[in-house]
């Protein structure tokens, strides 16, 4: 399945509206409550029933002044080539929680970005472009 399509005035619509059915899948299941890590196992497995391409937990390095830096961030999924996807279970998504998806695109080859927060009742979405 290829589910590369872009639309100009929201980038990669299809994508991210089959990420974020999958993820009110496992919050209809799961509910709210649990720690991040128990979303992204549940996560997991609806991509993978589901036959999406995905990587999970991909390194990313970061420079500074064009020296590499010790240390890398990890998306916690990068779905379909084109969106990170970082999964929350909190209060509620900061705005620092926006600014470090911004610099996680830059970082990247993507251009939108979803937070996704399991943490209330509701799923909590945010969607981020560059």
């Amino acid at each position: 399945m290829d589910y590369k399509i872009k639309q100009d005035n929201f980038p990669y619509k299809i994508e991210t509206d089959l990420i974020i059915n999958a993820a009110i899948d496992v919050h209809k299941d799961l509910g709210c409550g649990f720690l991040e890590i128990i979303y992204k196992d549940a996560l997991y497995i609806e991509l993978e029933s589901r036959g999406y391409r995905y990587e999970r937990e991909k390194r990313y390095p970061v420079y500074y002044k064009d020296i590499l830096l010790p240390h890398s961030f990890y998306a916690d999924f990068i779905i379909f080539d084109t969106g990170i996807l970082e999964i929350k279970a909190k209060s509620g998504i900061a705005n620092e929680d926006l600014a470090q998806k911004i610099n996680y695109l830059k970082c990247s080859d993507c251009t939108v970005g979803l937070i996704l927060n399991f943490s209330k009742p509701t799923l909590e979405i945010r969607r981020v472009v560059l």
